[in-house]
Formats: C-alpha cells, structure tokens, sequence
C-alpha cells in the first residue's frame, strides 16, 4: 500500500496529520475520508485493515488525527464534537484542493456520529458508512460518568479512558447537548451503511436500530457477528473495508 503523508489546517489552524493510502497500480477511482473513533488515532489497527481492504479495491483514504490527539496539533480538552465535524470539513477540502473531493464518508464509534454531521457540509460525498455508531453522540457521556460530578462543578476533570488520561472540560459536554443526530440522520440524503455487531459492549446494537429507523432510503445495515467494538480481529476489519468498497461501487464508480 502506498501510504504518503500529509498535512493540513484544521481547527484553530492547528496542523493536522494524516496518511493517504492509494492503490498501488493505477489512480483511484473514489477518495474516501475517515473519521477515527473518540481519543483513538489514525493508527489504530482496524483503521488500517479498513483502509488497506479499500485500496485493493481502488479506492483511496485519507486517515487523520482529529485535532489534539496522535500526531495533529492542538489541545485535546478544547476540542468538541463540533470541531472534530469542522476537522472533516477541513479534510475534504484538502482532498478537494490537492487529490480530488472525498465521495465516501467514513467513520467509526463517535466518528461515525461525526461524519454524519459534516455530510452536510461536504457536498461531493454521496455515501457514508458507520462502525459501530452511536445513534447520539451523548453516548459518550457514558465514559465519563464517574467524573461528571467534578466537570460540572470545577469546570474540567482529568478521566482515564481506554488507560489513558484525558482532561474534558465542560465545554465538551455543553457541545454534546446541541446536537440533533435524529434530525441530521433525516435529513442525511446520501447512500448509507451501517456496519455494527450484536455483542458490541461499548456502544449497545440498539444504536444501529435507532440509526436505520431514522435514515431514509438508500440505506443497507450489515451485522457484524462476535466483533467487538474496536475490530480488533483484523479478519473482521477487513471485511468490514471489503464490503463498504463492494457496496459503493453502486454510487462513486
């Protein structure tokens, strides 16, 4: 796989970083654009599975560290759903301005919830996919439940999540309480997929329902049995690139 390396300005001018894989022997013949999940990177394992599946079907990635996390500029704890939304926005018209403009959404966990957010804002891609999605973005507040006491009162709090630590400031979860997902999921008018497995303990299956009542047609769902919510079986990462590549040469090749 042919991985470049790239950069560009996302919120608050911060430089973010990205791979771009392409396919090895010809052009690509669609761009597609992902969206990691919460406090994860670009380097996750299934991320590049996905990737990798995708390219040998000649489509193109763009891959990038939301703004504060992995290699990407920026604070962490003053970032929010909304600017990790103006983080893809950003990454289109990179796509636009140097390769060609993304035709395919992609986006895992809390990604997912956020490329369903900036397909408004990016024109050019006519499909989106989920992994694992929450049907509300509020989701997250889950994580921090042990922490909510502290945030609401001092403002921040440090939290560990996935044995990491992060500090997530109130902002955050002010931000969460202005988004309408049902809405957005509407009045989404593009291809959608939604990819999420039944023993997912993260973000419950019932959240795909949710997503798929609230979609219009043309909308498939495609059940990932006995993955877990990180894909972290490379079989089934890669399955799940295989069939997004399968099922978008309907609407971008």
């Amino acid at each position: 796989m042919v991985s470049k390396r790239v950069y560009f300005e996302g919120t608050d001018d911060n430089r973010l970083a990205g791979y771009l894989d392409l396919p090895v022997d010809s052009a690509p013949a669609a761009y597609a654009l992902f969206a990691h999940c919460f406090t994860c990177t670009k380097n996750l394992k299934a991320v590049n599975y996905i990737s990798r599946a995708l390219k040998r079907e000649g489509i193109g990635v763009l891959r990038f560290d939301f703004t504060g996390l992995g290699e990407s500029e920026g604070d962490f704890s003053d970032t929010n759903f909304s600017s990790n939304v103006e983080d893809l926005v950003a990454a289109a018209k990179f796509l636009e301005t140097e390769y060609r403009a993304p035709g395919i959404l992609i986006g895992h966990s809390l990604g997912g919830a956020a490329v369903l957010q900036a397909a408004t804002d990016i024109p050019s891609a006519i499909a989106v996919a989920t992994i694992g999605t929450p049907a509300d973005p509020r989701h997250v507040r889950r994580h921090l439940l042990d922490s909510m006491e502290d945030i609401q009162a001092s403002g921040e709090a440090e939290v560990e999540l996935a044995g990491r630590r992060f500090k997530i400031k109130k902002q955050f979860l002010d931000d969460l309480d202005g988004v309408r997902m049902q809405a957005t999921i509407k009045n989404l008018n593009r291809a959608l997929i939604i990819f999420h497995s039944p023993v997912d303990d993260t973000v419950g299956i019932e959240n795909a329902a949710r997503i798929f009542q609230a979609a219009l047609h043309p909308k498939s769902f495609i059940s990932l049995d006995k993955a877990d919510h990180l894909l972290m079986n490379a079989k089934d990462a890669s399955y799940v690139g295989s069939m997004i590549a399968a099922w978008v040469r309907r609407y971008v090749t």
